[in-house]
């Protein structure tokens, strides 16, 4: 590790401390009295006030078949619309799930998408979203509305036959039925459904459209536990980019997800803001100013006064494993600062008895590293490929096994 890193490391905040600022030494002082002071610095100064829970139930009947896939696949096909929230606001949230055809409750990865559950597969079966959609030809999006020649558009990002074979479902929910992808998009969220703000000057620590979807995301957990053919104990909560962010919060929030996955998260997810490298807090302020509570604008040109950061982000999900993903030319979403904050975060897994990325250096591309904490920098581009997911896979398989089978004690993430 180069003399700018060890330098970056020593400037951050501690993970651990508390009110007072005496850092925890137990697992308990951690969950009682430094996780809750670092998580309320969290909601005050970047994502904004935690929502509370609402009620969430099905409209209409759970569409559930069988899907024929690529290369012989058959997998059980669900999908449901959630209802949001009550009264005229309320909103819906498509949710498609594919299954494993196996017996028993099998562990789930679930996210959000950008572009449609459609968009997600070629499968013709899957509903067209009816969401507002950013216009894009090329994948199909005319009049800010999807079209059939979108179907599929998005398939690389959502290896279902892949991840499936391994024995995992895929769950996944379009972001914009949460949060329409507009700065003007804050009256038709989830949020207006919860009585929240949606015009004028907003309060510093008012939630913004990542919090929106973190708890959207919680809101379709509640729904998959209630499946009798997924885990409950085993629902991994992942996301890439901006939805990595969201993934981090979800994951943050709420410790029913069993294992968290950011994949280029950058900044304002896993990347460090003091680094100042790639994206700033300047830069996605100005960009994405709904994206976040206004008070992260603030700090703006002088991020070294943010009494966080984001290895404290990652510390949230201690004890629980987590993974974070980059890739070598995502220059943008500074992957080194990514590996670095999960360095940070590792004092909170330390607490339990456990190692997180153990000390390593930057490792070397499609090298994944660590224990309870996982890394992989990866070839290429700003993307979410099939060799993220089957790392994810692997990382899981390790932590999250069957019920009966204890998890593995081998250290270093597999490279499969």
């Amino acid at each position: 590790m180069d003399a700018a890193a060890v330098a970056t490391l020593a400037a951050l905040p501690d993970p651990l401390a508390g009110p007072d600022g005496r850092p925890a030494t137990t697992p308990e002082a951690w969950r009682n009295v430094s996780r809750p002071h670092q998580l309320a610095l969290l909601e005050q100064h970047v994502y904004g006030r935690r929502l509370p829970p609402t009620v969430t139930h099905v409209e209409g009947e759970v569409e559930r078949g069988e899907a024929a896939l690529a290369d012989g696949v058959v997998a059980t096909r669900l999908q449901a619309r959630l209802r949001i929230g009550t009264g005229p606001k309320s909103r819906l949230i498509d949710v498609l799930v594919y299954l494993p055809r196996r017996d028993g409750p099998c562990p789930v990865f679930v996210g959000l998408n950008f572009r449609g559950n459609h968009a997600e597969h070629p499968d013709p079966g899957i509903r067209l979203s009816q969401a507002w959609l950013p216009n894009d030809e090329k994948t199909g999006i005319v009049n800010n509305r999807a079209t059939e020649a979108s179907r599929g558009s998005n398939s690389r990002r959502f290896p279902v036959e892949s991840m499936l074979a391994r024995g995992y479902g895929m769950a996944t929910a379009c972001s914009a039925d949460i949060f329409p992808d507009s700065p003007e998009g804050r009256g038709d969220s989830v949020l207006a459904a919860v009585g929240r703000p949606v015009t004028g000057e907003l309060p510093a620590d008012e939630p913004g459209a990542i919090a929106a979807c973190a708890w959207g995301l919680s809101r379709i957990l509640d729904w998959l536990v209630m499946l009798p053919e997924v885990d409950p104990t085993r629902v991994i909560v992942v996301g890439h980019s901006r939805l990595g962010k969201a993934a981090l919060w979800a994951g943050a929030c709420d410790e029913r997800f069993a294992m968290v996955v950011s994949n280029d998260s950058g900044c304002g997810g896993a990347a460090l803001e003091r680094r100042r490298v790639g994206e700033t807090v300047a830069d996605i302020t100005k960009r994405f100013p709904n994206w976040f509570c206004p008070a992260f604008a603030g700090y703006a040109g002088h991020v070294e006064d943010l009494p966080c950061d984001a290895h404290v982000l990652l510390a949230m999900t201690a004890p629980r494993p987590l993974y974070v993903a980059s890739a070598i030319e995502d220059t943008g979403a500074d992957p080194e600062g990514e590996f670095l904050a999960a360095v940070a975060a590792e004092p909170a897994w330390k607490l339990f008895g456990l190692t997180g990325l153990g000390g390593v250096a930057w490792p070397p591309v499609n090298t994944p590293v660590g224990n309870h904490v996982g890394y992989h920098v990866r070839t290429g581009k700003h993307d979410l490929l099939e060799y993220d997911w089957l790392r994810f896979a692997d990382f899981a398989d390790r932590h999250l096994p069957p019920p009966g089978r204890p998890a593995s004690k081998a250290t270093g993430a597999s490279g499969r």
